[in-house]
């Protein structure tokens, strides 16, 4: 049992370590503390613990929301995420001294993401693992790999990309601009999964566009983000 966990866990988290460096070389001029940087990523984890602890606390009212209100699941997972994940961003960077130019934000939100993903992906693989299942674990590996961690990469962007853009704003602006933010994240994350979950055919595909998509615009967006004086 105990190889098992270790080999869900660098499954999981291993992957989600070669996007964060991918990431992390947008902002390599100025690069943030890897301390802050580890910080985040581990809060991140922490995210899918509470997440994990509470659907085993309230495992009926949660089985009651999976089966009769799916939508419904789906909105209200996709915003415990991207709040949970936005507020491991905080406390590990966002309300520090370090965060001192705009394109940092988004170094925080995308790191918490990862961090959030690669406990969730070890879970995932976890599971066939245990059942002795090891191609069905590479295989989910293998796609949770894109798919869900460029989802919460991108839905976390979404938050962060509000932030860089209204760095010099005034508190009322940006907290506007958050809110908007935590809203279209929340959006796309449950557009992700009510397309996978209702279109069992063509939802795939859907999904992984859109979120290629977003990854292009994060993209675009760092570099906007970089020529953002004050």
């Amino acid at each position: 049992m105990a190889n098992t966990v270790i080999y869900a866990l660098l499954g999981g988290i291993l992957p989600a370590l070669v996007w964060l460096i991918f990431w992390l070389r947008e902002d390599r001029k100025n690069p943030e503390p890897r301390l802050y940087i580890f910080t985040t990523f581990l809060l991140g984890m922490g995210g899918v613990l509470l997440i994990t602890i509470g659907a085993l606390v309230f495992d009926e009212q949660v089985g009651d929301i999976l089966d009769h209100t799916s939508i419904y699941a789906l909105i209200s997972l996709a915003a415990l995420e991207e709040i949970l994940k936005f507020g491991a961003a905080y406390i590990g960077g966002l309300h520090g001294t370090e965060d001192n130019e705009p394109i940092d934000p988004m170094i925080y939100m995308i790191t918490a993401a990862l961090g959030f993903v690669a406990l969730e992906n070890a879970l995932f693989i976890f599971g066939p693992l245990v059942d002795g299942e090891v191609m069905k674990s590479i295989i989910t590996g293998h796609m949770r790999f894109v798919g869900a961690s460029l989802l919460h990469v991108v839905s976390s962007g979404i938050i962060g990309v509000a932030l860089s853009f209204s760095f010099y704003k005034s508190g009322v602006r940006k907290f506007f601009n958050i809110l908007i933010a935590i809203i279209g994240a929340i959006a796309f994350h449950t557009f992700f999964n009510a397309i996978i979950t209702l279109f069992k055919d063509n939802g795939p595909t859907i999904a992984a566009i859109a979120v290629w998509v977003g990854v292009i615009f994060l993209l675009w967006a760092f570099e906007k983000a970089k020529a953002i004086a004050r």
